[in-house]
């Protein structure tokens, strides 16, 4: 679609020293934004009703903290503005912005250059096939599709229903006249009717491709019904040949609408859209409705969706889909609102030249719809997931979003993270947990205990196990973890810090996460960093410190539990470690070895001290029995 904007362009530089003054030159207009970098690469887009305050808003001191903000702003050079006469014009204008410069900002619609359509091409014997590339006042354009079956499908059943010329030769009126064409197989096996011949006229083969065009709309039902008055016109006719034609057209399009899904008791069109996000990526399906019949499917992946609202990343995705698709259904059912909904229900509606609504899913058989679009949606998501790591070159989106969040050169794809356990000092000991691309790595866990350190000294721990863990790392020339953590603030940090420096090993990234707050400390800064409860980076922390918090816990109580049992073995005499541990491991418990009989315990210690083990706890339990008398 044209777009007829007001090309009034601005280029601010705000990069110099007079930013304010700059910015206050903003005009108070609808239009497009585009922030450029240094290197004059656009590297976001948007959209505004006034471009005054919204582009001052990115530069204002008091908003709120945003990972991707406070990414993007430092990295806008220039400012270019096109001034627009309305916000429709801008929304076009945006939309046409992201598709051709895929802004690393803004939220991307994946691969969609490689769906294919299907034309009914310009000509006035038009043709029916394939494309991926759609061409200005080329045709009518039905897609894109997703599905390459069901397109492949729906272009069968039309060539096998109508005699469409599948040619490629330029027929006109004076062409035809002069006999420049003959006419080739496919009349002879009644596959076409031989316009290049003028057997057929121009207006039989148009409404012919109308009724091609209701087929690829899903509107079979009005066709069936034209397709039966009429066989019966040509019966009373006497053309019992041409009513055969009709009625096998009828057959093929019973067949075809048979494999569509009925889901509406009325004859309704519209489109239901369902969106899963799961990380940065996104997942929006489609399913087109006609004549209450779902006529087809299709799926979009998205990216770039991390810390946007799921009605803002629902708006991108019909928008773009709109841009492209020239079948709008007068409705439109939405599991998440969009943002701008009277703006976009405004310009559909210019694009289709009818009133468009815009509906979200509450009740009654639409929830049923959308919550079907959205499980099409959570396998297609899963699917992408599943492809990725197949390629083996896969990192997760949790450690994208971590390295964008902690400003990290590379992505930190090996996580080592420390958690000390004790209980006032008592049994004090240390886990390391190992995550490689998001997930635990168990075959790589360590388990520590205190050694140097006496009493309840967090610190110090701290610092003993991650000098032990290094050292050995540094002896054996292992690869050093792409980041690591220690589970607390900035005490525990600084503790392993002071190791880091003194092994020489500044150049590995460490971080401390306090619990409190899930605050995030990081070397050479008083204040936190605070990372947005949404982020899938900060999740990503919250997991590996909880597992090293379990797995320090699990170690704690396996010590301090073998502890306790050990010490009431050992008051029996002719009892050592060893054989205590011989005793818990075959009885399972101490008290699995006070109940035990003496023969039981002859074939694991010997008689004479399973006599000695028999003997204490008799004279246990008797001095039990006094006390409580």
């Amino acid at each position: 679609m044209n777009v007829q904007v007001m090309p009034k362009e601005v280029t601010l530089s705000v990069k110099d020293l007079d930013l304010e003054e700059k910015l206050d030159s903003l005009p108070n207009k609808p239009g497009v934004y585009q922030f450029k970098s240094a290197e004059s690469k656009v590297i976001y887009v948007g959209k505004a009703q006034s471009l005054r305050s919204r582009v001052r808003q990115y530069f204002q001191k008091s908003r709120a903290p945003d990972p991707k903000l406070d990414a993007l702003v430092p990295k806008i050079a220039d400012v270019e503005l096109v001034v627009t006469d309305n916000e429709v014009e801008a929304l076009i204008l945006e939309a046409n912005l992201i598709k051709k410069f895929k802004p690393r900002y803004n939220v991307i619609l994946k691969d969609d250059k490689s769906y294919p359509f299907i034309v009914i091409t310009n000509e006035p014997f038009p043709r029916v096939f394939v494309t991926r590339k759609k061409v200005a006042s080329g045709g009518r354009y039905f897609g894109p599709y997703t599905d390459v079956k069901t397109m492949r499908f729906a272009l069968k059943t039309v060539r096998d229903i109508f005699m469409i010329r599948s040619c490629n030769y330029e027929l006109t009126d004076e062409s035809i006249r002069a006999g420049k064409f003959k006419l080739c197989l496919d009349y002879h096996i009644k596959k076409c009717e031989g316009p290049c011949e003028a057997l057929i006229t121009r207006e039989h083969y148009t409404a012919m491709i109308s009724q091609v065009s209701q087929v690829l709309k899903g509107k079979t039902d009005s066709l069936v019904d034209s397709l039966q008055k009429e066989m019966g016109r040509l019966s009373e006719g006497m053309k019992f040949e041409d009513a055969a034609s009709a009625r096998d057209r009828i057959r093929a399009l019973t067949v075809y609408t048979e494999r569509q899904k009925i889901v509406a008791a009325r004859e309704v069109d519209r489109d239901i859209w369902g969106l899963v996000t799961r990380n940065d990526d996104a997942c929006g399906v489609m399913f087109k409705v006609r004549d209450g019949k779902v006529v087809g499917n299709q799926h979009f992946y998205l990216a770039n969706v991390e810390g946007k609202e799921e009605g803002e990343v629902m708006e991108n995705l019909v928008e773009r889909f709109y841009l492209d698709s020239e079948d709008i259904p007068p409705e439109l059912v939405l599991s998440s609102d969009v943002e701008q909904k009277e703006l976009v229900q405004s310009w559909l509606e210019k694009r289709r030249q009818g009133n468009v609504s815009i509906e979200i899913s509450k009740a009654g058989e639409k929830v049923k719809l959308v919550a079907m679009v959205k499980n099409n949606a959570q396998f297609w998501i899963d699917e992408l997931e599943v492809q990725r790591l197949k390629r083996g070159d896969y990192i997760p989106n949790s450690v994208r979003s971590l390295q964008r969040d902690l400003r990290m050169k590379t992505a930190p794809r090996r996580i080592e993270c420390f958690d000390i356990s004790n209980i006032q000092g008592s049994d004090s000991v240390a886990s390391m947990v190992v995550f490689v691309d998001g997930k635990p790595r168990r075959s790589e866990y360590r388990k520590f205990k205190i050694r140097t350190v006496s009493g309840p000294d967090d610190f110090a721990s701290m610092q003993e196990v991650v000098e032990r863990r290094y050292v050995r790392v540094l002896e054996e020339n292992q690869p050093m973890p792409d980041l690591i953590m220690v589970d607390g603030g900035k005490g525990q940090l600084s503790s392993a810090l002071e190791v880091i420096k003194k092994l020489k090993i500044e150049t590995t990234p460490i971080i401390g996460l306090a619990k409190r707050l899930e605050e995030v400390f990081v070397p050479e800064k008083s204040e936190a960093m605070l990372l947005p409860r949404t982020s899938s980076g900060l999740r990503l922390l919250q997991q590996i410190r909880d597992e090293a918090h379990r797995f320090a816990i699990a170690y704690h109580r396996k010590v301090r539990a073998k502890r306790i049992l050990r010490t009431e073995l050992d008051l029996v005499k002719g009892i050592g470690k060893v054989r205590a541990t011989e005793l818990l491991e075959a009885f399972g418990s101490v008290q699995g070895v006070k109940f035990a009989t003496e023969e039981q315990l002859s074939e694991i210690v010997g008689s004479k001290i399973a006599q000695k083990i028999k003997e204490h706890f008799e004279e246990e339990t008797a001095t039990d029995s006094s006390v409580e008398s």
